[in-house]
């Protein structure tokens, strides 16, 4: 029983955790080195490690005691024999290599004794192992191995040599056997690594594996060492020193020319291979080939797709089922007769001609779409491919016949490419289908003149405001049914596409005059002026049309939509509802509207825009309270350039919003200036009039909040006006904009009051603090007019909601003196004041404040004062 109580549910067979074991440096070290050694292993291999290193420090600390001449020679010895290990002489037939560093090793043992050549035999093994191995277990092991090896086998010649003398014959038979003593101690020290990992024990087939050519070869090492050092004995250095590169060089001869063996070798048996594996493949082409020809009996009988066997005039020998099922004939209908028959007379040309190419030379076959006629009347779609075809036991080649249905790919390709060039919503043929089109037209019109055409651009006048106020589902209604209309007006021949958005053009083919076009255009006119019910709201709507003809010679679609386009906007511009054509006139008109489009980018650019600012007065006490900032633009060859004229120029190009920011930065920055010439003048305001771009743009506010910020001005100061027109259009959007900029203490102002559509229902409700009556009221302004009752209304209504009201294009006295009579706090136009530069204004508010300041009576300074000022009284 478990007395700490029962087990959780699902616990009982969980095994469990281990916690997790910290490893020692010493296991570290051992995971990164030997990963794959036991612990005998790593006994055998630290232990030969350590006693090599031992041996090498032992050799070391012996030469550091030695003579100058004895220390160079050594490491002569040592430099030579290291060197040699870069070029390995592999021997012939097996994988064992050996370099010339063996002889110059045991030349240093029988000069010097086994100190020296371990330390030659240790450095010599380093190379190699450096070279032939990534491990660092073999690259340790390797030149330990070498020293314990040397030393054993030196050591005992050396003793053997004190006990018998130097007898040359002697001394070569014992350097023989010492060099194969040496080679058997290092290779038994070598296998003994991989014999410990496997737990295995040395035997003699470790040694004598590999003995034959390599033993011999280290044989013959002792014995060119002891003639080098018999030489070195009788002659001395000197004749030594000139053996040794001969040596090298014969060495070097011989590790090339077994390079050049093996590289032969490997060639010879990639050949052999290649050569067997080309014979291989041939044989097994043979008997494919010949299970080929047996399977195609079987397989033309069963298969899933329509085949048959044709002569060559397209005679049809034998056909499968499934060719009899694809067209619903049977054999007696198809043996016998041209395939032809079969095939829809509008294809049947294509198929006859390629038949025809087939006793041609180098024919190989022919591949087509065709529609083949099914025996119900139906068409079916399919794809056949025809070549040559011979029996082993046949009279004469024929031809073999394949065909697949695919009705099904046609379909969805039919329906793919409906999509591609056809508009979702309307059906319409779309933009790219169009240009497709029109440019056919245009090259039929280039080359026949009798092929005129004409180009009709639409665009909606009011579709923004459908789409915003009812929600895009009714503004999609509403070109749907736009679509039907334009289509209902037109010809047969004629082309009517969606081009994007509210944006439709209408290709009419083979004109015989212009008047059918500027006919079919009123046509067109009266059908789209008709009322739309859209969303259970009856609606109307207008379009402006812009036309031009293939007599202008148009060589690219793109030109007949760019004079297309610039029609249109002629239209709209003379007042909407109607269409306009293009002319040679227009061309100017676009360049010149491109080239200053070009020159106010420029403009902005490079900081040429000004800001003249037009003085705001009370009508009551007649003083100056606020300014109106105006945008201005001196040309350098036009001169002064209209705001008219660039302000739609910059909404058009996006530069709008660097021009309200530019002038809004400039009018704070100027109004704080201006208050800190006198505290008489801390109450001054100043105007700026933003676009519809403005109010569309999310980060207007923090426009704004940042011209405020960056020239100290306070926000009360600060008055944003914006058109009744632009405000009713973006009423939803606007709405959230002027809720911040009120909370930010910006005042707000509607200019260009009673214009623009009917904003009465909304007026009480909007954030809204100052209403400018439209100077077109101002201007005919007369005791008993319409438009002074509209003023006294618009002025009554204002006050009676709390709002400022100020008048525009006050030109006289009268109309000053009747506007304040009827109301109006504020007045601004040429009567009261130009637009003038901020110097001028400067200087006007630095003589307003003298004149406040002279003594009563002294009249010689208002004298001084500007006209404007002396008009009020």
């Amino acid at each position: 029983m478990n007395p700490s109580g029962p087990a959780a549910p699902g616990n009982a067979n969980r095994p469990p955790e281990q916690p997790a074991v910290r490893l020692t440096w010493w296991q570290r070290l051992h995971a990164g080195l030997m990963p794959d050694y036991n612990r005998p292993a790593t006994l055998y291999w630290w232990g030969v490690v350590v006693a090599g290193s031992l041996a090498v420090l032992h050799a070391l600390w012996w030469l550091l005691g030695q003579s100058a001449a004895t220390v160079s020679l050594v490491v002569a010895g040592m430099a030579i024999a290291m060197s040699a290990g870069f070029f390995p002489v592999r021997v012939a037939h097996s994988k064992n290599a050996f370099t010339a560093g063996e002889i110059f090793c045991f030349l240093l043992l029988l000069m010097f004794g086994p100190q020296a050549a371990l330390l030659a035999a240790a450095g010599e093994a380093m190379v190699g192992s450096w070279r032939a191995s990534k491990r660092w277990t073999s690259r340790l092991a390797s030149p330990a191995i070498s020293a314990l090896a040397m030393l054993a086998a030196g050591s005992a010649l050396q003793a053997v040599r004190v006990a018998s003398g130097n007898h040359p014959g002697l001394l070569v038979l014992l350097t023989m056997v010492l060099a194969v003593g040496y080679f058997a101690i290092n290779t038994l020290l070598v296998t003994g690594v991989a014999r410990l990992k496997r737990g295995e024990w040395w035997t003699p087939a470790d040694l004598f594996a590999i003995f034959g050519w390599v033993g011999v070869v280290y044989a013959g090492s002792g014995t060119v060492a002891v003639l080098l050092f018999l030489t070195y004995e009788q002659t001395g250095l000197d004749v030594l020193a000139a053996t040794i590169p001969l040596l090298a060089m014969l060495l070097a001869t011989l590790h090339y020319f077994f390079r050049q063996q093996e590289a032969a070798e490997t060639a010879r048996r990639a050949s052999a291979e290649a050569a067997e594996r080309e014979a291989e493949l041939a044989a097994r082409h043979v008997r494919e080939l010949q299970a080929s020809e047996r399977r195609f009996h079987s397989a033309f009988t069963h298969a899933s797709i329509g085949m048959a066997l044709l002569g060559f005039d397209g005679e049809v020998l034998q056909a499968n089922d499934a060719l009899r099922e694809l067209l619903g004939q049977d054999d007696r209908a198809l043996a016998g007769h041209l395939f032809a028959e079969h095939v829809h007379a509008d294809d049947r040309p294509a198929l006859l001609q390629a038949l025809a190419g087939v006793r041609a030379k180098g024919f190989e076959g022919f591949a087509l779409e065709m529609r083949c006629r099914h025996h119900d009347g139906h068409d079916v779609w399919v794809a056949a491919h025809v070549a040559f075809f011979t029996e082993p036991d046949a009279v004469a080649p024929c031809l073999i016949l394949q065909t697949q249905d695919v009705s099904a790919r046609r379909a969805a390709e039919a329906g793919l490419h409906h999509i591609a060039f056809h508009d979702s919503l309307t059906g319409l043929p779309n933009r790219r289908r169009f240009h497709e089109l029109l440019g056919q037209a245009v090259d039929r019109a280039e080359h026949d003149p009798k092929e005129a055409f004409a180009v009709m651009f639409l665009d909606f006048d009011r579709f923004k405001l459908i789409n915003d106020s009812l929600g895009h589902s009714a503004g999609d209604d509403f070109l749907v049914q736009v679509s039907r209309r334009i289509a209902g007006c037109m010809r047969a021949q004629d082309v009517v596409a969606r081009l994007g958005g509210d944006e439709f053009a209408v290709l009419l083919q083979r004109l015989e005059n212009d008047r059918i076009a500027l006919s079919l255009a009123d046509r067109l006119l009266e059908a789209l002026k008709q009322p739309y019910e859209v969303a259970n709201t009856a609606i109307n709507s207008s379009a402006s049309i812009g036309i031009t003809f293939s007599s202008f010679g148009h060589r690219c679609t793109e030109d007949v939509l760019r004079d297309a386009d610039t029609a249109m906007y002629k239209a709209k511009g003379a007042g909407k509802a109607r269409y306009a054509l293009f002319d040679a006139s227009l061309h100017i008109e676009v360049a010149n509207r491109l080239r200053l489009e070009g020159d106010l980018r420029r403009a902005i650019d490079e900081g040429q825009l000004a800001v003249a600012y037009q003085p705001l007065y009370d009508l009551n006490s007649r003083r100056i309270s606020g300014f109106e900032a105006l945008a201005r633009w001196r040309h350098a060859q036009d001169g002064e350039i209209s705001p008219a004229a660039f302000i739609p120029i910059a909404e058009e190009a996006g530069l709008i919003q660097r021009v309200s920011d530019f002038v809004m930065n400039c009018a704070c920055r100027q109004l704080v200036q201006w208050q800190a010439l006198d505290p008489a003048l801390q109450h001054l305001t100043v105007s700026v009039n933003v676009s519809g771009n403005d109010i569309a743009h999310s980060a207007f506010v923090g426009r704004v909040t940042r011209a405020l910020v960056e020239s100290g001005l306070r926000a009360q100061h600060l008055t944003v006006e914006l058109t009744e027109n632009i405000l009713m259009s973006r009423l939803e959007a606007a709405l959230p904009m002027l809720g911040e900029l009120r909370r930010l203490g910006v005042a707000l102002a509607v200019d260009d009051f009673g214009t623009g559509y009917s904003s009465l229902s909304h007026l009480s409700s909007l954030p809204i603090d100052t209403l400018k009556i439209d100077r077109s009221f101002v201007n005919r302004l007369n005791i008993n007019t319409k438009e002074a009752a509209v003023v006294r209304a618009i002025a009554l209504l204002g006050l009676s909601l709390g709002k400022t009201i100020v008048a525009e294009g006050v030109e006289t006295a009268e109309q000053a003196e009747q506007l304040r009579e009827m109301g109006c706090q504020l007045g601004q136009g040429y009567h009261l004041g130009r637009p003038m530069p901020a110097e001028a204004v400067t200087q006007l508010l630095q003589d307003s404040v003298l004149l406040a300041a002279a003594p009563p009576g002294d009249t010689a300074l208002f004298g001084a004062t500007t006209r404007p000022a002396a008009l009020l009284h």
